[in-house]
């Protein structure tokens, strides 16, 4: 997480706007969209006029530049990129590598939506350092952003499943739903449409459950929709885009906007609403402007063209798409998209009967496609072609060196093997033959010892028997209510006690204890004791579980202790009620569960009677190592957590 600061706002009539507030000569910060997204377009005005007032060596400055060169990326990237280089010069100053770190990844993703893919990279890497891990989900995103624009999706599937690592590691729910989003989009990119929306939806959904609609959540929503419109389902489409583009309009998100909206036109072609298309096409061109972006003008006018085409409109198409390329270098470089340009304009020129400027088109299309794919794939099967070739030659050589050593190795093993069949033989006779002398003394031993183990299990339940009939007679003999009541609840302790070596005995299993069978016994028996069978229920919620007795003991004291209580306290006047039991094993720990629908208590309430039950509980608890949480709704409830090597 980001360095704390103090929390302060203030409200003015169009709502909450301004994210800092000067008190008492100190300035409190708000980070938006990290504490909160109840604010407006403005927002960034608002951080920018905010920010001639704060000094320069202030840490709260440098917070303040990183999110606002960051955020106006999605507006002006000339201006983000000079904000947040400015932000670098004044970390660089006061020695704050910190916030150095975070500014040089704002720098890396400027220059990412820049087209400058190197110096993007170089800056990202440089940053690793300076930032604690637990920080540098987004450091890593834009990193697979960076290789996912190289077209190395392998490498960028690496980056988001780090993503995802450092947000499972640090319940980071933010890093999650980034690394569900990234990974829904290389999926598209591959063609695994249902995997995608699989994944996009994920991430939705965790974006939502996080309750801070961000630039991130805005985009996963555009691309949910572009893979509803590749499975064939607009209307679900439609939808997603339309709440992409309320949250952009909302924040001023111009780059998300006019992907939004060229996805739009798409669609809205494709179910023949062309002047919906149209209406569409201006927005995102319109956003892209105001973003100065060439890549998205030029793809706003080929959106525009495209749709043109569709509709029949020829004319208007080859005025679309020659304004698309009058609004790019000479020097720009995405090949793919203008190959997609010249495509349109050979369409739009044969529509108008031109066929020598299609022709021409044409011939400009088919070249630059030579050049993305036919070059880019004969490089890729050259270097594939290289490294099969140097494999196999590796491989030939390592079979060729096998062959040899095991044409040496075999005359050797072979004489060897009947040496050591028949000595192997002989010794495994030799064993055979202990093992069965010593199989029957320690089957004798076991024998005595099971005896001896049983018998002690029966002397030790009969004397248990014997101090509770012993304190049955004595608590009948007392006048005192509070001594009574203390000899009434060791009774039951001692015959808590009693039932598991009971358990022992008689189910012949000397070692452990079946839980289940033994809380119906106890349940019963402790009911049956405070003549509450009839108006109280007892339910026990597991499966069949055997602990050794060691733990099975204490675990029944507990038990024993906390249905008495409940019986005591919890329904008062002779109340119908209900009590639950459950213990469950997972991941090598036991759940313990006790709880009733009675009326309540407060954990740091005063004792009732003479608290040692209370004590009880707390030492056998600590004894096994456990933790201990107490729940006081609708009823009460105690649970407990015991790691079952160190419980045993």
């Amino acid at each position: 997480m980001r360095k704390a600061f103090f929390l302060t706002v203030f409200l003015i009539p169009f709502g909450l706007l301004a994210q800092i507030v000067e008190k008492n000569g100190f300035f409190q910060y708000q980070e938006v969209f990290v504490e909160t997204d109840d604010f407006q377009a403005d927002y960034l005005d608002q951080l920018e006029n905010t920010l001639l007032k704060i000094s320069e060596k202030d840490t709260l400055r440098l917070e303040i530049i990183n999110d606002l060169g960051y955020y106006y990326h999605t507006r002006n990237l000339t201006k983000a990129l000079s904000i947040i280089e400015g932000g670098l010069l004044e970390a660089r100053e006061m020695g704050d590598s910190y916030w150095e770190g975070h500014l040089m990844v704002s720098q890396g993703a400027i220059l990412l939506r820049m087209e400058e893919l190197d110096p993007a990279e170089m800056v990202l890497k440089e940053a690793i350092d300076k930032i604690p891990e637990s920080e540098s989900w987004l450091l890593y995103t834009n990193l697979g952003y960076v290789y996912e624009r190289k077209g190395l999706l392998g490498e960028a599937f690496s980056y988001a499943s780090k993503v995802l690592e450092i947000g499972e590691t640090y319940g980071d729910p933010k890093a999650v739903a980034m690394a569900y989003s990234d990974m829904s989009n290389l999926f598209w990119k591959q063609g695994k449409f249902e995997d995608a929306l699989a994944f996009g939806l994920k991430s939705v959904e965790l974006f939502e459950k996080r309750g801070l609609k961000d630039l991130d959540y805005d985009f996963t929503l555009h691309l949910v929709g572009q893979f509803y419109v590749d499975l064939g389902e607009p209307e679900k489409a439609l939808d997603f885009f339309q709440r992409s583009v309320v949250l952009g309009e909302r924040y001023g998100f111009y780059n998300n906007l006019s992907d939004s909206f060229i996805a739009l036109v798409n669609l809205q072609s494709t179910l023949g609403d062309f002047t919906g298309a149209k209406k569409s096409g201006l927005e995102a061109l319109r956003y892209a402007e105001l973003l100065e972006n060439e890549f998205m003008i030029m793809r706003s006018y080929l959106a525009l063209g495209k749709a043109s085409n569709t509709s029949g409109d020829h004319l208007d198409a080859v005025g679309y798409l020659e304004s698309g390329l009058a609004n790019i270098k000479s020097n720009f470089g995405d090949k793919f998209y203008l190959s997609l340009v010249f495509d349109e304009i050979s369409k739009a020129h044969e529509g108008i009967g031109d066929f020598k400027n299609a022709l021409e088109a044409t011939r400009r299309s088919n070249q630059l496609r030579r050049d993305v794919f036919s070059d880019e794939a004969e490089e890729k099967i050259a270097i594939l072609q290289t490294e099969m070739e140097v494999s196999q030659k590796e491989n030939t050589i390592k079979l060729q060196q096998a062959e040899l050593a095991k044409n040496r190795l075999m005359q050797a093993f072979y004489l060897t093997l009947a040496i050591v069949a028949v000595v192997f033989l002989f010794l495994l006779y030799r064993v055979f033959l202990r093992k069965k002398k010593y199989s029957q003394l320690l089957e004798k031993r076991n024998k005595e010892k099971e005896y001896l183990l049983k018998e002690i299990h029966h002397r030790v339940k009969n004397n248990l028997e014997t101090i509770s009939s012993l304190l049955s007679l004595q608590i009948a003999s007392i006048d005192s209510l509070e001594f009574k009541q203390m000899l009434e609840e060791t009774y039951t302790r001692v015959q808590s006690m009693g039932m598991i070596h009971l358990s022992l005995y008689k189910e012949g299993n000397l070692k452990q204890v079946e839980m289940k069978k033994f809380f119906e016994e106890l349940g019963s028996f402790i009911l049956d004791t405070f003549d509450a069978e009839d108006r109280v229920t007892f339910e026990i919620d597991m499966d069949s579980i055997e602990l050794d007795v060691d733990l099975a003991i204490p675990i029944g004291l507990i038990v024993n202790e906390l249905i008495s209580n409940s019986l005591k306290y919890a329904f008062p006047k002779k109340s119908v009620g209900k009590i639950s039991v459950s213990l469950q094993e997972r991941d090598g720990c036991l759940f313990l569960n006790v709880s009733d629908d009675g009326i309540g208590m407060e954990m740091d309430s005063p004792s009732k009677g003479t608290g040692f039950g209370k004590e009880l509980i707390n030492l056998l608890t600590r004894q096994l190592d456990g933790k201990m949480n107490f729940y006081n709704e609708s009823g009460t409830s105690f649970s407990f957590e015991f790691i079952l090597n160190k419980a045993a």
